[in-house]
């Protein structure tokens, strides 16, 4: 019982670590009059994404690579599916500004693809980390290139912002919510483990399920009041964004840390899950089908991952 306690006051630590953190940084982008997407893509995105980041290399290091990759795969299925289905039936009238197919979607798919050529040799050694790590520094430089990443502020509001905004206490508040998200990670992996074996479950599916579910509560808050305010760019830039940090940087990270070793045959339908929600992703920007009837069909994908792995625990 104490384990669970453990797990979830580690779980809920993490979170608030994150979330602070994430306010800190929208804070520090509108000081410097960044744009709405560029800010969900980028800051937001890592941000939500710290979570996956510190609870998988916690895992990494502590040699549970199961958990470390079942949360990232796990996550950037509920990114999609359960976060950006959530935000298609809650929001109205989302009406991007940026085209996302045109833009975007490479960035979207590349990861998944890379990955699955990765694994497949059932490892994901050092190198594969710093290729993967160099991806996202790519993503960022594209970012940066496009044009978009700028806001042209009115001069009251960047006044205003100039004026009420303090390095000090900022950089605090980041230090401070920096520190929670590593303690929580640390405690969150061991009582994870601990909980797999007292409930003789595996530790993939404590990853896949149950701590991608807790790390991606950020990105379902963030992308659902980001949505609510009509800020459909920021909500839908930070799942393409915190999925691309969930590979690159998350799983680059672990496998810097200790080479991660999977048997992809044995996992098949999760990696597939990740591959097709993708695809369903790029499908609907290509097409613009930002409706309830797209929010049901990626929950319908949702429902079929967690009853199919259910079974399997």
């Amino acid at each position: 019982m104490i384990d669970l306690v453990v797990f979830v006051v580690s779980l809920a630590a993490l979170i608030w670590g994150a979330d602070l953190l994430i306010a800190q940084s929208e804070t520090i982008a509108r000081f410097f009059g960044l744009s709405d997407f560029f800010i969900g893509a980028t800051l937001i995105a890592l941000g939500t994404s710290l979570p996956e980041m510190a609870a998988s290399i916690s895992a990494s290091m502590a040699g549970h690579p199961a958990i470390a990759l079942g949360n990232i795969i796990g996550s950037n299925i509920l990114n999609i599916t359960l976060v950006l289905g959530t935000v298609f039936l809650i929001a109205k009238n989302i009406k991007p500004h940026r085209d996302f197919f045109s833009q975007d979607s490479s960035w979207a798919l590349f990861p998944v693809f890379i990955f699955i050529l990765m694994i497949m040799d059932g490892v994901i050694s050092r190198l594969d980390g710093l290729l993967l790590i160099v991806l996202m520094g790519a993503y960022l430089l594209f970012l940066i290139r496009n044009g978009e990443e700028m806001l042209t502020p009115d001069e009251t509001q960047e006044e205003d912002t100039r004026t009420s905004f303090s390095w000090i206490r900022t950089g605090g508040m980041l230090l401070a919510g920096f520190v929670t998200v590593i303690i929580g990670a640390d405690y969150l992996i061991e009582s994870a483990s601990a909980l797999a074996r007292m409930f003789g479950v595996s530790e993939w599916i404590i990853g896949v399920v149950m701590i991608a579910l807790g790390t991606s509560m950020p990105e379902l808050v963030v992308s659902i009041v980001a949505a609510r305010k009509g800020k459909a760019d920021m909500a839908i830039g930070n799942i393409i964004g915190s999925n691309m940090a969930n590979i690159s940087v998350a799983m680059g990270g672990a496998a810097l840390a200790r080479p991660l070793t999977l048997d992809p045959m044995a996992y098949l339908f999760d990696i597939s899950t990740m591959l097709i929600a993708t695809l369903m992703l790029v499908f609907l920007s290509a097409n613009k089908l930002y409706t309830r009837a797209a929010g049901i069909s990626l929950l319908i994908v949702l429902a079929v991952f967690l009853q199919h792995t259910a079974a399997a625990a």
